[in-house]
């Protein structure tokens, strides 16, 4: 009896360590994915061939797995119903099988499971040469397979790959970012090629107002004049008015037409045709228009067909990797922090930077802007110093040019103050 008894406690204890690391491994090869086990292999580091070979299949390396850790519980659990039911009685079964359920959790799946976690690529390289060993025993892997054949009998339909939905792939960068394994710069613009699909051109153009155009009936010499002094590369070509765009000079066209002689030529002669598009059009697919296309810019037009505004390639990019500065941008900043918490910021900053900036939830509407904000919520045309209250900050008018708001002074409303009372 006493020689029953070790040897049926020297077999639980070994039943227990290999389904702890069975749990490990199978936590492992879940964990890690087959591009970074590709990188691995790149190194030369041990095992990471072998990693890279199962995940090419990684259900049918995890099945055998599975299946011997529920073996190798079912009969750590079998050997210690007998072994206490023959030294202490049917009394004891039950306490002493709590005790391995405990006991199990704790050694054979809890603690080899959470360092596989900690360190998945070192217990994945570990792991993989046994389990590729294990995958040669014909037996256990015909069996799984049996198995896993049932399973799809009971439960039809075809199988779906994992949807990873937009959000789940941005906390994932998040949680990248924090433990350092890619640069904060490299997640800001990874959500921002997300954030672009949600992008509207009438979001990133240059306004209507903000446009330098060119008249049809303009010498090449004029135009040229004009685009040197306000450093641009081409001009839209007008008719009769902002809303008759008819073409599009390039510089270099009317460069290359003047030192030849033709600074007389009217402009009409040298321009190319505009591109047209809509101000509901996404920035993702403006940006793949404009590769494809080769045209690096293109007029808005609103619902109506009026010209709403012009957008250029350097415009979509931007919201990918920032603002752009070049020698001829002299634009003020959208924002110019103040003392006391307030800040200066420009009429044309979107309401989303705004949320951003104020860490509040401002409602978005028919307008993109701050200013349109400001104009949505008096009902009329704001004269300086006129003021809104939204989202825990008051927005006041401070400058304006003609009808556009141009800067608004922004300053945080004390939690006892509320209401959204125009001055």
């Amino acid at each position: 009896m006493t020689g029953g008894l070790v040897l049926g406690s020297v077999i639980i204890v070994l039943l227990v360590a290999v389904a702890s690391l069975i749990a490990a491994a199978e936590t492992a090869l879940t964990r890690i994915s087959h591009p970074r086990a590709g990188a691995l292999a790149a190194d030369g580091l041990p095992g990471a061939d072998a990693l890279a070979d199962l995940l090419t299949d990684r259900e049918a390396s995890l099945a055998p797995l599975l299946l011997l850790r529920i073996v190798f519980h079912l009969a750590a659990a079998t050997i210690v119903t007998v072994l206490v039911f023959d030294r202490a009685g049917t009394a004891w079964v039950a306490p002493a099988v709590a005790l391995e359920v405990v006991a199990l959790y704790v050694l054979a799946e809890a603690m080899p499971r959470t360092w596989a976690l900690q360190h998945p690529d070192t217990a994945a390289r570990r792991a993989a040469p046994i389990v590729r060993a294990v995958l040669f025993i014909a037996p256990l892997r015909w069996a799984s397979r049996a198995l896993n054949g049932v399973a799809n009998i009971l439960l039809p339909g075809p199988a779906r790959p994992p949807v990873v939905t937009e959000d789940e792939l941005i906390a994932l960068t998040g949680a990248a970012a924090a433990g350092e394994s890619i640069e904060a710069e490299e997640r800001d613009l990874i959500e921002s090629v997300f954030a672009l699909g949600d992008t509207i051109a009438r979001e990133v153009m240059v306004p209507r107002t903000d446009m330098v155009t060119a008249d049809a009936a303009s010498t090449v010499s004029e135009v040229l004049d004009l685009a040197i002094e306000r450093g641009l590369s081409r001009l839209p070509v007008c008719g009769d008015g902002i809303d008759d765009i008819i073409g599009v000079c390039l510089i270099k066209d009317l460069t290359r037409a003047e030192r030849s002689g033709g600074g007389n030529l009217p402009v009409r002669s040298l321009m190319r045709r505009p591109r047209f598009v809509p101000e509901t059009k996404h920035a993702d697919i403006l940006l793949r228009d404009m590769q494809v296309g080769e045209h690096h810019q293109a007029i808005v037009v609103d619902e109506y067909g009026g010209t709403a505004g012009l957008v250029t390639l350097e415009d979509v990019v931007e919201e990918l990797v920032g603002e752009i500065v070049d020698e001829y941008d002299v634009e003020e900043p959208l924002v110019e922090p103040l003392a006391g918490g307030e800040a200066l910021v420009h009429g044309r900053m979107p309401v989303d930077q705004l949320n951003a900036l104020v860490d509040s939830e401002i409602e978005e509407g028919d307008w993109d802007t701050v200013g349109g904000l400001i104009f949505n919520r008096l009902g009329h045309v704001p004269s300086v110093g006129e003021s809104i209250e939204e989202g825990g900050v008051s927005l006041q008018v401070e400058r304006m040019e003609g009808r556009r708001i141009t800067r608004v002074r922004l300053t945080p409303v004390p939690d006892d103050e509320s209401g959204d009372d125009h001055e």
